[in-house]
This record gives structure tokens, sequence and C-alpha cells, in this order.
């Protein structure tokens, strides 16, 4: 799962959800399509990946993007760490994140910033 623009404009409408059901792992593989989600629940605390347990570095080139919790199917999934080439090599990867606005939480895409 590779972004490499800011986050889009604000949308005219949004989904607001809530209640979501247990959390399951998604490989960049499988990724949600990027968009803007605006949930009630608080999302779950980031998890720890640990060095170890990546696969080996593809080449020099290649930067880990860390994982991140998306919301997927009415609720909560663990999107994986995983190696990615930059678009160029002054690119720095932004990661996305969940923000709290009011009662609810308004994810943002993560993008390539150069």
């Amino acid at each position: 799962h590779q972004v490499s623009a800011p986050p889009p404009a604000p949308p005219t409408s949004s989904a607001v959800v809530a209640n979501p059901t247990p959390v399951t792992v998604v490989t960049a593989q499988n990724a949600p399509a990027p968009g803007t989600i605006i949930v009630t629940q608080v999302p779950p605390p980031q998890r720890q990946e640990v060095a170890i347990a990546r696969p080996e570095q593809p080449s020099v080139g290649h930067v880990w993007v860390e994982g991140y919790w998306v919301w997927r199917n009415s609720r909560y999934e663990w999107m994986a760490g995983h190696w990615t080439r930059p678009p160029n090599s002054g690119a720095v990867w932004v990661a996305p994140r969940w923000e709290q606005e009011g009662n609810s939480y308004r994810f943002y895409e993560g993008y390539w910033r150069y």
C-alpha cells in the first residue's frame, strides 16, 4: 500500500460508524482503498512491531513503513508494516494517523513528502 500524494481535501460527505467488531490483520496486498473515514469508536493503541520479526530488507533502497490501524468491514484492522521503495531518493514517509474531532476520529492517509 503506497500513497504518493498529500491527503485529499476534506470530503463533502463522510460516513460515521460505531461499535467495531473484533480486530483482524491486513497486509499490503489486501489493503483498503484510500478515503476519508470517520468513526465514533476510539482506535486501538498503536502496536509495537519488533524489528527482528520484519522480513529481510529487499534492497538498500527500500524503507520500512510501520503498521497502523485502518477501518474496514465495519471494524478496525491492523495494516501490517512492510518494506516499500520511496518514489524518489528525497521522499520522506508521513505516517497515516487518526485524529480526534469532537466525539469522532478521522483517519488521514499516509503519504510521501518531497
